[in-house]
């Protein structure tokens, strides 16, 4: 029979690793100074935004981080740290990072990874500022639309003008 202290921490490898695998990528966050109702209002925020913060002991961080072959994150695990899992949007969620930290100076964006690439935190604050990917699919919409868009008008204008042309001959031809 195992000792409690050992399911604990088997338990939150676990998770750890589950949600590794499920997510598109993860934040390391420092989060010492935070009052405890600010970071529940975090983890509500981070939720909207399709993510997850879960408060891990560092030498369980350590370990996952080694077993998922991310060795390089492991020296930003030294101060008690949270991982940030985000399934959906990445912008969405360091959007909501940034924009928490800006009331929050001691929460500290340490680095993350995303798509087999370390991230630094200013890539999270780069990334914070990119439009989210509906907005960048409306203006590939736009952009395309654009020139039939004008086409369109320029049809219609000619069209005017004839309208216009033949108003003129029957007012001269009428007088």
């Amino acid at each position: 029979m195992k000792k409690i202290g050992l399911l604990v921490k088997e338990t939150s490898e676990n998770r750890i690793k589950n949600s590794f695998k499920t997510s598109k990528g993860l934040i390391i966050v420092k989060y010492s100074g935070v009052s405890s109702p600010d970071m529940s209002s975090l983890r509500k925020t981070l939720r909207v935004a399709g993510a997850n913060l879960f408060v891990v002991k560092n030498s369980i961080a350590r370990r996952v981080l080694k077993d998922l072959g991310i060795k390089d994150l492991i020296p930003s695990v030294e101060t008690p740290c949270a991982m940030v899992f985000f399934k959906d949007e990445p912008v969405d969620t360091s959007r909501a990072l940034c924009a928490f930290r800006k009331g929050h100076e001691k929460l500290i964006l340490e680095g993350g990874f995303l798509a087999e690439k370390l991230l630094t935190q200013k890539d999270i604050e780069i990334m914070s500022k990119l439009p989210s990917k509906d907005m960048l699919r409306a203006q590939v919409v736009m952009t395309l639309n654009a020139p039939i868009l004008g086409f369109v008008i320029v049809l219609n204008q000619t069209i005017k003008k004839f309208v216009y042309c033949l108003d003129q001959i029957k007012k001269t031809k009428s007088s």
